[in-house]
């Protein structure tokens, strides 16, 4: 019986001495962002993404539009615009393009992005499942989405996938790990 707690004692230090110098491969803040000329980070928009769309004078253009799995909101005269990968300020500026070609005289347009693309969290969590992604949300706010942790959970890493990614990062876990809109993230089972 000493023998076989020991063993296990032993077993149990070489896993902590294993998961302590494996390195872990940091994910990026928010994959989904690009940096402007002034530094400042702008949110890329993507499938699921729901966009307010005002065309100034023309209430029959404005509305609320989402964009689609192929990356595509669809609207008045102009038909489909690629939005997939674009900033709201970029899109706002190839929506005014395509209407002045031959369909208004000098459009004035603004985006706003109404609902961001879900975040998915499963794993060891009491309600494993897809919320609705906020500005600024970390994991950790995240696990409190879904109701906080099993008592199996290992809260020491983060497994992230990036909706842009295709395989998932293990990531500590810290009060500053940020989520982007879409991504997959799994907390693990603890061993010991």
């Amino acid at each position: 019986m000493t023998f076989r707690v020991s063993l296990l004692a032993i077993l149990a230090m070489i896993t902590a001495a294993v998961v302590t110098l494996a390195p872990f491969q940091a994910a990026p803040a928010m994959a989904q962002t690009t940096a402007s000329e002034d530094g400042v980070y702008q949110y890329q928009l993507g499938s699921g993404d729901k966009v307010r769309l005002i065309v100034f004078g023309e209430k029959d253009l404005s509305g609320e539009f989402v964009v689609n799995g192929a990356g595509i909101i669809s609207l008045p005269l102009i038909g489909d615009v690629q939005a997939r990968g674009l900033t709201a300020s970029e899109l706002q500026t190839r929506i005014a393009t395509a209407y002045a070609q031959g369909y208004l005289i000098d459009p004035k347009v603004n985006i706003e992005v109404m609902n961001f693309r879900p975040f998915y969290i499963l794993g060891e969590v009491n309600k494993p499942g897809e919320y609705p992604y906020s500005d600024g949300l970390t994991v950790v706010n995240a696990v409190a989405r879904a109701e906080g942790y099993t008592y199996r959970a290992d809260t020491r890493r983060v497994y992230i996938k990036h909706a842009n990614q295709e395989k998932e990062v293990a990531v500590p876990l810290t009060s500053t790990v940020m989520v982007a809109p879409g991504d997959t993230i799994r907390i693990g089972e603890r061993f010991f």
